[in-house]
């Protein structure tokens, strides 16, 4: 009986032990595929290259394959497709080296306030061949407020200096050249140089003297050789948009004027001197030496300027060009003359105002804040007074009351901006306008102290001054002009006679978006506040 049992279990133990066979050969068959792949990885690395010449045959020829032919015929899955070795070697990619270069950058002329199309090179803070850090001061540069340091954004080293000292330049315009290395200097004046138009900036401004030290003696010849000395080695005209707007205007040929300026730069000067007006001072001694005798061909330059539009220059007058603050005041000036004003005038009785300022002028308050005070307490109960109309078919209320007073300095007019004088006490907003003052005759104002303001105050009484209109500045909906307070005789509703002092204010306003009752009801605030000085001290 147990023999029969166990022949019946024999069998089948060793049929289920045959079952296994296959897979167990497929294991050992994937572990020998995953031993070969990598095995391939590892004498693929970078260290292994040039060992590679010493592979196996067997393993350049062999295929991977997850399937086993022995279970071709059985249910087990296929995990992976063949891929010979040799697939992979040849989709192998060198690698890539990345090189940084370093950069040549350029210094531009910045924007230092909204209306600035150009600025002046007053002075540069550092010289050719300085090392910069970021954010360090590398030229003083005129706009057309004030004087302002201009810093560098990058660290590197200053290469070239493109527009020299007392020159201008337009916004955005490339003014130096910026190298990170000192490698890179020569490419780096290299292209300062195509920037300012001379490929070689010592050769144009020598190269009339030995021509005109040659040819002293026939002074018939003297003309002909100050054509060939232009038209050697054709360049590209550089000239300042000064120089420029003079050469239209006298009609002078620019290509035929040699520049006296850095890097062969045609200035102001040298359009005067071609004009015949007044000579350039490098080209004096030339103009000495070369006209011997010849009176006539000197006049005929001034012949030729007469038919320009511009009246000839009175004989024995100078001729001044506006500095860059005088240009942006003549350019806001013709600018208002767009604005539709009209102007109202108001007297103001300042017996309380005189007796105030007598207490406080101890304390160091002016008679200006007082007034810029008492100007933003009646601005801000009419709103409308210190709104702006910019485009013509709107008016903005502005939610600050920012006072711009007009202060007088060396060549100029300058508005600093009391901010927020509503809200600042009195004496706290007269040291504010005594630091505003000295900075702005350092012109060392920055853009928003004198570019912000809603509401102009000018002051003349100071000087003895009765009465002016002022001109309205653009941007902004009405100006102020405070004359001189003066003992005036005055008459009460009795008949009875008093000498009382009195200022006559004169306001200029936007008719588009001030109204006459809109200015009327201000004048009358102002007044009650003035004639009730202590209220300001509040």
């Amino acid at each position: 009986m147990q023999t029969q049992l166990g022949s019946a279990v024999f069998p089948r133990l060793l049929r289920r032990s045959l079952s296994y066979i296959p897979s167990i050969l497929y294991s050992l068959h994937s572990l020998l595929n995953l031993f070969h792949f990598f095995r391939f990885l590892s004498n693929s690395s970078p260290q292994s290259q040039k060992h590679k010449e010493m592979a196996s045959p067997f393993l350049s020829n062999t295929i991977i394959s997850f399937s086993s032919s022995l279970s071709s015929s059985s249910s087990l899955p296929r995990l992976a497709p063949s891929i010979p070795f040799s697939a992979i070697r040849s989709k192998s990619t060198p690698r890539r080296i990345l090189t940084v270069r370093s950069k040549i950058r350029e210094i531009f002329m910045p924007a230092l306030s909204s209306t600035m199309t150009e600025g002046k090179i007053v002075s540069w803070v550092k010289s050719e061949g300085d090392v910069l850090s970021k954010g360090e001061s590398v030229v003083v540069v005129e706009s057309d407020k004030a004087d302002m340091d201009v810093e560098t954004f990058y660290d590197g080293i200053l290469a070239a200096i493109v527009v020299g000292e007392g020159e201008t330049a337009l916004v955005g315009a490339a003014i130096g050249v910026l190298a990170e290395t000192e490698d890179e200097i020569a490419e780096a004046k290299a292209k300062a140089a195509s920037k300012s138009g001379a490929s070689t900036p010592s050769a144009p401004p020598p190269a009339p003297t030995p021509a005109a030290a040659s040819t002293p003696a026939p002074p018939k010849s003297t003309p002909a050789p100050a054509a060939p000395t232009v038209a050697e080695g054709p360049r590209k005209t550089v000239a300042t948009p000064y120089a420029k707007k003079l050469a239209k205007q006298h009609k002078v040929d620019i290509e035929s004027v040699v520049g006296t300026g850095p890097y062969g730069r045609i200035t102001p000067e040298d359009i005067d001197a071609a004009a015949g007006l007044s000579p350039s001072k490098k080209n004096v001694g030339l103009a000495v030496v070369v006209e011997t005798k010849p009176a006539a061909p000197a006049k005929a330059p001034a012949a030729s300027a007469a038919p320009s539009s511009l009246p000839p220059p009175v004989p024995g007058s100078t001729v001044v060009p506006f500095t860059t603050m005088q240009s942006a005041v003549s350019k806001n000036m013709v600018e208002s003359l767009s604005v539709p004003t009209f102007r109202v005038g108001y007297p103001v009785t300042t017996d309380a105002l005189d007796a105030l300022y007598e207490k406080v002028k101890p304390k160091g308050v002016t008679m200006t804040a007082l007034l810029a005070k008492a100007a933003a307490m009646a601005l801000a109960q009419h709103p409308v007074v210190n709104s702006s109309c910019k485009d013509g078919k709107s008016f903005t209320y502005n939610s600050n009351i920012n006072i711009a007073v007009a202060v007088a300095i060396n060549g100029g007019l300058i508005t600093p901006v009391l901010q927020d004088a509503d809200k600042l006490d009195l004496y706290l907003l007269s040291q504010k306008w005594k630091e505003l003052v000295e900075k702005a005759r350092a012109k060392q104002l920055q853009p928003q102290e004198y570019n912000s303001g809603t509401f102009t105050l000018s002051n003349l009484g100071m000087f003895g001054v009765d009465r002016f209109d002022a001109i309205l500045p653009p941007g902004q909906g009405a100006i102020m002009a405070v004359g001189a307070s003066k003992p005036t005789v005055v008459a009460d509703a009795d008949g009875f006679f008093s000498v009382k002092n009195k200022m006559l204010v004169n306001v200029t306003a936007d008719h588009r978006i001030i109204y006459g009752a809109d200015l009327a009801a201000f004048l009358q605030t102002f007044s009650k506040i003035v004639e009730n000085a202590e209220s300001l001290t509040l």
